[in-house]
């Protein structure tokens, strides 16, 4: 199956990189590079001689339904001919080889490809062959370099890889999307007035049992249990299971031997 029968509904999401392809040698990390572009908001795709030719349908199967990036794909004899009618290229490049050029990482480089795209430019994002990378000639089109900082011992990425780091650094240079968040489902982050409700009943039957019978460690007791449950975020949900097991250990029901 080649999954051209199907896919996701994919399209341009506004000013956004081409990725540029130079020289690949697997139809299959084309496709996969494809569904990395798919997870950052990428469309546009562009080969630069592929060593097996295009189209190839192994591409095709190992995209996981991003048809509509290798449909729209075009396919170039040069990478003076890829990048022609872009105002800015940059060149990923493991291992900088006596060139001077300015170096960036990816997020670095993903800020300027935001603040390009914005000015209405466009821009690219060229990836070497996966054995060896781009050449001298190819980064000498570039305006600058992308770095990735990894583990110096060992920086070893495939081309997929390579494309969602960036990709990923793309689509986060605008999301805004909070780093932390409580997940409620069908309940609620509890109000103090919900839980000042809790306390008092709680506080009212640990009185009655005698747990709170210490009239000078009350208070400090009282506030060490106040401190507990706002220290998070107690959800209403949460509160009225609570509420149910203050009660059930209040008035226990009688079970049968």
């Amino acid at each position: 199956m080649t999954g051209r029968d199907g896919g996701a509904p994919l399209e341009p999401l506004g000013n956004t990189p081409v990725v540029i392809l130079v020289r690949p040698q697997m139809a299959e990390n084309i496709g996969t590079t494809a569904r990395a572009m798919a997870n950052g908001g990428l469309f546009h795709l562009r080969l630069v001689s592929p060593r097996d030719g295009w189209p190839q349908d192994r591409a095709w199967r190992t995209a996981s339904g991003a048809d509509r990036i290798l449909e729209a794909a075009t396919v170039h004899d040069s990478v003076d001919d890829a990048i022609a009618d872009l105002h800015h290229v940059y060149a990923t490049c493991p291992r900088p080889r006596h060139i001077v050029k300015t170096v960036m990482t990816a997020r670095g480089g993903a800020a300027e490809l935001r603040a390009a795209t914005q000015r209405g430019l466009k821009v690219g994002l060229m990836f070497g062959p996966e054995r060896a990378g781009l050449d001298n000639e190819d980064m000498a089109r570039a305006d600058a370099l992308i770095r990735y900082p990894l583990n110096p011992t060992f920086m070893s990425l495939n081309l997929a890889q390579a494309v969602m780091i960036m990709a990923y650094e793309w689509w986060m240079a605008a999301d805004a999307t909070p780093p932390r968040t409580l997940m409620t489902n069908e309940t609620h982050v509890a109000t103090k007035g919900e839980l000042e409700n809790f306390m008092s009943h709680l506080v009212r039957e640990l009185d009655g049992c005698g747990f709170l019978r210490n009239a000078q460690k009350r208070p400090g007791m009282v506030r060490n249990l106040r401190h507990f449950f706002t220290r998070g975020e107690v959800t209403e949900q949460e509160l009225r299971t609570l509420h149910g097991v203050v009660r059930e250990l209040a008035h226990p029901r009688r079970t049968e031997d």
